[in-house]
Formats: C-alpha cells, sequence, structure tokens
C-alpha cells in the first residue's frame, strides 16, 4: 500500500482514528470531572475508615484516647461530604483539619 493510500484525510500514519492529537494524558483525566468528586469522597471515606482502625486499636491499649479518636471519625466523614458537595466549604475542612491535629497533639502531650 503507498503512503496516503487508505488512509483518513488529515491523519498522521502513527495516530489512531478518534485519537485527538493535541490530547495529552493529563488533558485525559480532566475531560470527567464527575470521577473526580467521586475520587474525593471515597478518600474521605477511606482516611475516616482510617480513623477508625486507628481509634479502635488505641481503644484497646487506653481508652480515653481511643474513644475521643473514635469520637472524631464521624465529623472527618461528615466534613469531607460537605467539602465535596459544596466548594464553600473549603474552610470549613481546613479548619477542621486544623482541630483535628491539634486534639492529636493534646492528646499526645498529656498523655
Amino acid at each position: 500500500m503507498s503512503p496516503g493510500q487508505g488512509q483518513v484525510p488529515g491523519q498522521d500514519q502513527g495516530q489512531v482514528p478518534g485519537q485527538d492529537q493535541g490530547q495529552g494524558q493529563g488533558e485525559h483525566e480532566d475531560a470527567d470531572p464527575g470521577l473526580a468528586r467521586a475520587r474525593t469522597s471515597l478518600a474521605w471515606t477511606r482516611t475516616a475508615l482510617s480513623f477508625a482502625a486507628v481509634g479502635g486499636v488505641v481503644l484497646k491499649k487506653d481508652v480515653l484516647v481511643g474513644l475521643v479518636i473514635l469520637a472524631v471519625v464521624p465529623l472527618i466523614w461528615r466534613v469531607g461530604t460537605l467539602a465535596n458537595r459544596r466548594p464553600d466549604h473549603f474552610k470549613l475542612v481546613t479548619v477542621m483539619i486544623i482541630a483535628v491535629a491539634l486534639v492529636a497533639l493534646a492528646v499526645a502531650i498529656f498523655r
């Protein structure tokens, strides 16, 4: 077959039909922003489950500290779901992260 024969006009030889030349890998990931929200939601759920697991382990060693960690788990999950639904809740998420960090610091220092 000679060059250009059987090709779609304007298509390079190495190009896959239906693939846009200008579309890079990073642009392809941004094509469906709905998946970004799903990944964020899963990340918040995973974080809350991790805190619950750590709280359960710490609960065996020290009841008070374990209960404090377990009490924070629903707050972490709820703040994550709020931030995922409404972008204007980023300040609330920031305050919550700082509060959890301060509680963890206080528990570590005073226990």
